[in-house]
């Protein structure tokens, strides 16, 4: 049994409590409220919406690039330099970057992973021996998803995904595709594939989101990368008032996959609590993938954030929620525990 002391923000509603977080047999058994002296932050690990991790062999090769000229499918710069990747490389790359990610805070990711059933493969390498969980959405054949969690497609304008999405419902898992990130051509045609996640969103108009709210179906928003590729900013607040948003940090060539970073600039640039940025940054991920984290509460998986309070950074805080969202980074991460 382990106890985690400190000022902790628990539930869905992230309400302070000062007290502790009782652990058992990697569960949590409760969260109490006790005079403490610890000044820790203990808050879930976070659930990082959506990542390409295999770009990782190619870090900052597109800075300055449109997004045709950097990741668009099938001829970007990102796809040349995967093709062109020694498996040992591309799974050692990968590797790095969920330890950076693992270290950092992060429970769990969704991951669009290229190349089909030997891009997964090489995902479920690089994740073996961790303890950060890979939700991997395969691509290409449809006999990935006897490998990967669901199925990611790039974007209904690029291709025919009826075979794969009638797959994956088949198979019980869930089926995402890319939307309204370079225009908004592709979000109607890709609804009607009803699909179980939406990621970008960047150009939805009222239009889609009725049909969004109507059919249920929740979004992944990048803002990082959609401003690095100068595609415009997606409506985080019409999304909330309509579905669930969760955050993801999106392509490693663009941005380094920090919550923290993602946390920040979605809370000082757009409409959106504190709250409800750190709701997107744990819980909505959570939910999406049906994952057992995300939200501190007893009977959960044990995936903790426990920050250092009394840091250079967070010390004299007013507002625990505040500072993890606005304030926190890397360096103010005293444990993980997954």
């Amino acid at each position: 049994m382990e106890k985690f002391e400190g000022t902790v923000l628990a539930g869905e509603s992230f309400e302070p409590l000062r007290g502790r977080v009782v652990v058992e047999d990697g569960r949590i058994e409760a969260v109490e409220r006790t005079e403490t002296t610890s000044t820790d932050i203990v808050l879930p690990a976070f659930v990082n919406a959506h990542t390409h991790v295999g770009d990782s062999v190619a870090k900052d090769a597109a800075v300055g690039l449109s997004l045709d000229e950097a990741v668009a499918p099938p001829d970007s710069l990102k796809h040349r330099r995967l093709a062109a990747a020694d498996r040992t490389a591309l799974v050692t790359a990968m590797r790095r970057t969920l330890r950076l990610m693992e270290r950092t805070g992060t429970a769990a990711f969704l991951d669009f992973r290229e190349s089909g059933i030997d891009g997964a493969r090489a995902l479920r390498e690089a994740a073996s021996g961790r303890e950060i969980e890979p939700f991997v959405f395969g691509s290409e054949d449809t006999a990935v998803l006897a490998i990967a969690d669901g199925f990611g497609a790039s974007g209904a304008n690029d291709d025919d995904f009826a075979a794969q999405r009638a797959a994956a419902r088949d198979a019980g898992v869930p089926f995402a595709i890319h939307a309204g990130e370079p225009d908004a051509t592709d979000i109607h045609p890709a609804l009607d594939l009803e699909p179980d996640l939406l990621v970008h969103m960047v150009h939805a108009d009222a239009s889609h989101l009725e049909r969004v709210a109507s059919q249920s179906v929740p979004v992944a928003v990048c803002p990082r990368t959609n401003r690095v590729l100068d595609v415009g900013r997606p409506p985080i607040r019409d999304l909330l008032d309509h579905t669930t948003v969760a955050l993801g940090t999106d392509n490693v060539m663009l941005n380094p996959p920090s919550m923290f970073r993602e946390m920040a600039y979605t809370a000082t640039g757009f409409d959106v609590s504190a709250e409800e940025v750190l709701r997107m940054a744990t819980t909505a991920g959570a939910e999406i993938a049906g994952l057992d984290c995300g939200v501190v509460e007893p009977g959960r998986r044990a995936a903790l954030l426990v920050l250092d309070g009394a840091s250079d950074n967070l010390a004299g805080t007013a507002d625990p929620v505040e500072a993890v969202v606005r304030r926190a980074t890397g360096l103010d991460v005293k444990r993980v525990v997954l």
